[in-house]
């Protein structure tokens, strides 16, 4: 099992580093609201990993894979998801209200479970995460372990490697945003 755990780590890795949505979404609210916001991110990001994972595991994802109609159904529900998300982030850019201190960003009522839910359904209602879980997972579950445990070892692997990539970037924004603050 160890050589698949880390044979999957390094698959799982590249994914992870791989530049898309959920790394452009933690760098936003790291950058626009704060380290907190951006965390909460993270781990709504890493909730839907999980929620993938477990589901992938226990063959829920592959009867969506294999529906036509189910994975419509997800992919549609993802692009509505994304629209509103961008079509609230172009609102916010021309709204001439004026900007908040950080203090009083992160304090804002509602806005930690907004952050977390952002996170958390922008990984949950993409499509891409679940065929990359029932595509991949079962290349790496050895015959002689029940599916459903190998399966959430894997996803926990995945979930781990994701907030240390997190982690990296909350750092790097950080410290580029204290830069671009400095008058």
């Amino acid at each position: 099992m160890e050589q698949n755990l880390v044979a999957f780590a390094l698959v799982a890795g590249l994914l992870t580093i791989t530049p898309g949505l959920d790394t452009a979404l933690v760098l936003r609210s790291s950058l626009v609201q704060g380290r907190w916001h951006a965390l909460l991110t993270s781990l709504g990001i890493c909730a839907g990993l999980l929620v993938w994972g477990v589901a992938a595991s226990v063959g829920i994802s592959a009867l969506v894979t294999a529906s036509q109609i189910a994975y419509d159904v997800l992919r549609v529900a993802g692009a509505l998801w994304m629209a509103y998300l961008g079509v609230r982030l172009l609102r916010q850019a021309f709204s001439r209200t004026p900007h908040l201190p950080t203090a009083e960003v992160q304090a804002a009522p509602g806005s930690a479970w907004s952050s977390f839910r952002s996170g958390f359904l922008t990984n949950l209602l993409n499509p891409k995460i679940g065929a990359f879980y029932v595509a991949v997972l079962p290349q790496f579950i050895p015959p002689d372990v029940p599916s459903a445990v190998a399966g959430v070892a894997l996803t926990m692997v995945h979930v781990l490697e994701s907030l240390l990539w997190f982690g990296v970037l909350l750092l790097a924004a950080h410290t580029l945003r204290r830069w671009l603050e400095r008058s």
